[in-house]
């Protein structure tokens, strides 16, 4: 295990160092000037002058870079050039609520994906087998923006059974918490969970189809115990891959449903740094995305080995 870890680490380390390079220089290529924003509309050329030398924009870009790797690896990320505060601060208080948000929707995704992926590959009716394609295809095809609106318009409009946005503390008040949590989790679940069922239909289907399946069916083990003690478990390695890729699209994408639900997490502070042009909050932010989605990546491939006894870890 510790050579797997440190043969994937200087990749992961070199995908940080390429992303972070990235981010810097697209920051800077957006129309807008930090130091423009701060000034105001009324302020003269010396103002924008001075607050640009102040906040270190007057100098190359190169320098400013690795101000910023060096400001990183020391774990001061400073202060935000508009919104206030530190920048470390600021994501500690919406990660909270953000890691809320992914964590009910992952269980939402498992949850979701287990039974339609396993009812995909064994029903014999086929009116059930389209019910589910037409079910996750109609998933994949509508965008989560749209999809949030139309929860929003049934749930809470129409029907009047759950809030249609905002936030409560787990611990202040657990019930309040989960309605408010129910409809921006299930939102964003959707998506990775109809690509997951996908994947758990045609890994068990194809595991379904083996020469062992065929030779336990003949000797007369039941189909229930061949598909959820064999199928399945040889499904799975496929199928948690397919997981490690969905929970990086789900931090992602919950930047746009917490916009939609008002969730004050990183969404909220993502659009705030961008409409504000703070180049220290957005950069530290989509740089902790990118991270995640490493960190993700290696943790799956040690789920993914621990599972297939073919793959050794040497």
């Amino acid at each position: 295990m510790r050579s797997f870890l440190l043969k994937r680490l200087p990749s992961g380390l070199l995908v940080l160092l390429l992303a972070s390079f990235l981010v810097f220089l697209i920051l800077r290529l957006i129309p807008g000037d930090p130091a423009t924003t701060l000034a105001g509309p009324d302020a003269g050329p010396q103002a924008v002058a001075a607050i640009r030398a102040h906040l270190g924009l007057d100098r190359p870009l190169l320098t400013q870079y690795l101000r910023w790797l060096g400001d990183l690896l020391t774990g001061d990320l400073g202060p935000s050039y508009a919104i206030g505060g530190q920048v470390a601060d600021l994501i500690t208080d919406g990660l909270g609520a953000t890691a809320q948000l992914t964590g009910a929707a992952l269980l939402l995704v498992v949850l979701l994906a287990l039974p339609l992926g396993v009812l995909g590959a064994t029903t014999r009716r086929r009116p059930v087998g389209a019910a589910v394609r037409a079910f996750t295809t109609a998933v994949l095809a509508v965008p989560p923006f749209v999809t949030g609106v139309l929860l929003v318009l049934l749930f809470a409009v129409t029907l009047g059974l759950l809030p249609a946005g905002g936030h409560e503390s787990l611990l202040d008040a657990p019930d309040l918490a989960l309605q408010y949590l129910l409809l921006p989790a299930v939102c964003l679940a959707l998506p990775s969970a109809a690509v997951l069922a996908r994947y758990l239909k045609d890994g068990i289907e194809r595991a379904l189809a083996e020469d062992y399946v065929r030779t336990a069916t003949a000797v007369g083990v039941s189909r229930r115990r061949i598909v959820w003690r064999h199928a399945l478990p040889n499904a799975l390695p496929s199928a948690v891959t397919v997981l490690g890729l969905q929970l990086g699209h789900l931090v992602a994408g919950a930047v746009l449903v917490e916009r939609i639900f008002a969730w004050p997490g990183l969404g909220q502070l993502v659009e705030q740094g961008v409409l504000r042009r703070d180049y220290p909050v957005v950069q530290d932010l989509l740089l902790l995305i990118v991270a995640v989605h490493v960190t993700v990546q290696l943790l799956t491939d040690l789920v993914y080995a621990w599972l297939d006894p073919r793959i050794r870890w040497e």
